[in-house]
Order: C-alpha cells, then sequence, then structure tokens
C-alpha cells in the first residue's frame, strides 16, 4: 500500500512530507539541539542523530520516502510560519487486522513552548484515522520526559502502563510508558477536539 503524501495545515502550523532537499536544515537543526534531544533519543547507528556530514541526512529521507512509498511510515516535516521546526513520523505501521501504529516527533528548541507539537500530532493523528484508515496510534515516551507526555496528556491518549527497559536510550536501557489513541476515541476528529481545547483555555485566561 503507498501512502499519500498529504501535506497538512493548521496555519502556522504545518506538515508536510519530508523531502531530500530538507537534509540541510534536519542536519543543523539535530546538531544545534544535541544536548535538549539528547535523553530521549533513541540510540540508533543507522539514525542520523547529531552528525555533521550532510549524506547520512540525505540517506535517512531517501529511506523515509521509500518506506512511505511501500505504507510502512508517514514521515513529515514541522513547519511553523514556513520554517523547519522539527520532525513527526508516524512509522512500525501494521495492516491486516491490527492497522496500527507508532508515533514520535521532536521539536527544535528554539520553537518549543507554542504549542506547535500538540497541533501537528493532532493533525498526524486525524490523517492516520481519516485519511488512511488506522485504527489505533500508541506513543511511548520516558516516564521523565514530562514535555513529551504532557504534549500526549493534552491530546487526550489513554495511559496503558509502563514497559521496562524497553529502548536504548543515550547508552542505557530505559522504561517508558505506552500511551495511545484508537479511532472510536475521537469520532469528530482529534483536531477540532484540540482547538475546542485551546479556545477554552483563551478564554478561561481572558
Amino acid at each position: 500500500m503507498t501512502l499519500t503524501e498529504a501535506s497538512l495545515l493548521d496555519a502556522p502550523v504545518s506538515l508536510r512530507p519530508i523531502k531530500v532537499k530538507d537534509a540541510g536544515p534536519w542536519r543543523d537543526a539535530r546538531v544545534r539541539n544535541a544536548s535538549w534531544l539528547r535523553p530521549w533519543e533513541p540510540t540508533n547507528p543507522e539514525t542520523p542523530l547529531y552528525r555533521s556530514s550532510l549524506g547520512p541526512y540525505v540517506a535517512m529521507a531517501r529511506t523515509m520516502r521509500r518506506e512511505a512509498r511501500h505504507g510502512l511510515t508517514l514521515p513529515w516535516v514541522v513547519t511553523y510560519d514556513g520554517n523547519f521546526a522539527g520532525q513527526l513520523t508516524v512509522g512500525s505501521i501494521v495492516w491486516g487486522s491490527a492497522r496500527s501504529a507508532q508515533v514520535g516527533y521532536w521539536i527544535d528548541e528554539a520553537f518549543a513552548g507554542r504549542g506547535i507539537i500538540p497541533t501537528a500530532l493532532a493533525l498526524a493523528i486525524d490523517q492516520c484515522f481519516f485519511g488512511i484508515g488506522l485504527h489505533r496510534v500508541e506513543a511511548t515516551i520516558r516516564p521523565e520526559n514530562t514535555a513529551s507526555r504532557r504534549v500526549v496528556e493534552k491530546l487526550g491518549f489513554r495511559e496503558e502502563g509502563l514497559r521496562r527497559r524497553s529502548l536504548h536510550i543515550d547508552g542505557a536501557w530505559h522504561d517508558h510508558i505506552c500511551y495511545a489513541m484508537t479511532s472510536e476515541d475521537v469520532p469528530n476528529g482529534l483536531m477540532r477536539r484540540w482547538r475546542s481545547t485551546v479556545m477554552s483555555a483563551r478564554l478561561a485566561a481572558g
């Protein structure tokens, strides 16, 4: 199954399919944010985390685009006002009777705290459920990563338990909390619910 390379927008936040030409800004952001991201990123020698050379990022972008053509991954660049702000990837997609996936995301520290990732994730979830027909999406997050946990909790993901030493991160095996959402949880769309939440918070703040 080839996944449609959809661009998603809730201005000024947008998601668009990753392109090979994104390798430059992707590399620059990863190198600049090395200390910001290191405690939360899986240790994988095949994934370019903080390398300064451009080649690994070009190769990774091509790999992600190939996986998208085979229905395995939805790799997006997160932008804010047109600027590269981070990445959101729906991966480990399983079809058949499961129709499930896992989501991961990161944001440039310079753009943190603006509600960008919750908006991007809401857009992505709606595309997963109502665009391509997935049923369940999971996010696994280190207990210490309070910022990332707030993202999924604000959007209404369920906490489903602790996975002991499930991922190798920053030189050691670490526990992760599993959060999940199914299409039945958001029959009218997650983006619609998120907009309502944001509006209510603004009204309450005066």
